[in-house]
């Protein structure tokens, strides 16, 4: 099987239902699809019901409400902000921004950055970090950049979960601006982090080639209500509305950023999870004999020690016990030798680790080829 016969991203229970031979309607635990177990929000239903009558209207054009209250979430003037239908919007229209240019992709990464490029006619150079500690070399990376113009790459790193730190980006950023090398910096999982003082958008202010990336989907549990933002120097954002299609963003998904961004307890819950559950699950995968890469965000990337084949035999073991992990076959440089797994409520990380622990004893037994 190559990587493209894999699917691409994670909570596509049916592909591999159906290539290990199970029925297609088997019920799964989904721990391969990064999002918060708290989410969505207790009041969005009755928040939903309430403004049906949206959707008989075109949403602003301008999105203004929502911007503002991105804006004055993040500390940076409305004009900086770019609402999107998603994170993946976000991601072509960087691309459109440098079309028929070079860029750099920082693998292993996200698969949409690569099918940005293809779609905008970029050609595209691959850097990769090396598990199992995917450390970035700002010196050495901006080194290899030759002729390019754009550089993408994911903080906190998916499929990794390791935070780049921000000094090291402020390397990086300050290196790149020499080359005149935009900095495309996917910040999905950003809200996970524990340390506000991480967060790079206060360089925003310093440096107009940066352009960060967010998507409300994670932390608050809306995979299927698409929207995300952009944020950039002004003159970036005004370049980026052209390649944006007119209401690409529902109006129902528009009116609700104001109420998630305000919505502090919410935030403050997932905090409490966060520190209970986190540090939990990642001793406890340790503990069953998985290596176990350090996350600061809602997954772990595991591996079995005796290597890629035992790892990749591990995934249909787990799909039979009715758990779904993250294959990393589509990841380049991972190949199918790790697999990743999704932070959850206590009793869905008590079933993953009891699922885990019985297909290791399979293993051990000589039942896992």
């Amino acid at each position: 099987m190559t990587r493209h016969d894999w699917p691409l991203h994670g909570g596509q229970a049916m592909p591999l239902l159906t290539r290990f031979g199970l029925p297609e309607d088997t019920p799964v635990l989904d721990v391969s699809a990064n999002l918060n177990p708290l989410g969505p929000p207790a009041w969005l239903s009755s928040w939903l019901a309430e403004r049906m009558a949206t959707i008989s209207r075109y949403p602003d054009p301008e999105y203004r409400k929502a911007r503002i209250a991105i804006a004055d979430h993040e500390g940076v003037h409305p004009d900086q902000v770019l609402l999107t239908n998603g994170g993946a919007e976000a991601i072509f229209i960087a691309a459109a921004l440098h079309a028929g240019e070079a860029a750099t992709i920082v693998q292993p990464g996200f698969a949409e950055y690569a099918r940005a490029c293809t779609a905008h006619g970029l050609s595209r150079h691959d850097t990769h970090l090396a598990p199992p500690d995917f450390l970035l070399d700002p010196d050495a990376l901006v080194r290899g950049l030759g002729e390019c113009r754009l550089l993408f790459l994911c903080r906190p790193h998916n499929p990794s979960g390791k935070l780049i730190p921000r000094q090291t980006m402020e390397r990086l950023i300050e290196l790149t601006k020499e080359r005149d090398c935009h900095v495309v910096v996917d910040e999905a999982f950003i809200d996970f982090v524990d340390d506000p003082n991480e967060a790079l958008t206060p360089l925003l202010a310093r440096f107009d080639h940066l352009i960060l990336l967010r998507s409300l989907t994670k932390l608050y549990t809306l995979p299927g209500l698409r929207v995300g933002y952009l944020l950039a120097d002004s003159r970036t954002v005004e370049r980026a509305k052209a390649f944006q299609p007119a209401w690409s963003v529902n109006g129902l998904a528009a009116e609700l950023v104001p109420p998630l961004l305000d919505d502090h307890d919410f935030m403050a819950r997932t905090r409490e999870w966060l520190a209970t559950e986190r540090p939990r699950l990642q001793a406890d995968l340790g503990k069953l004999g998985l290596e176990v890469v350090p996350s600061q965000t809602n997954f772990f990337l595991v591996r079995h020690p005796h290597g890629r084949e035992t790892t990749r035999s591990l995934l249909p073991a787990l799909l039979r016990r009715g758990v779904m992990v993250r294959h990393t076959e589509s990841f380049p440089g991972l190949d199918g030798g790790w697999l990743r797994v999704a932070l959850r409520g206590v009793e869905d990380n008590d079933r993953l680790l009891s699922a885990l622990a019985d297909s290791l004893a399979e293993y051990r037994g000589g039942g896992i080829p």
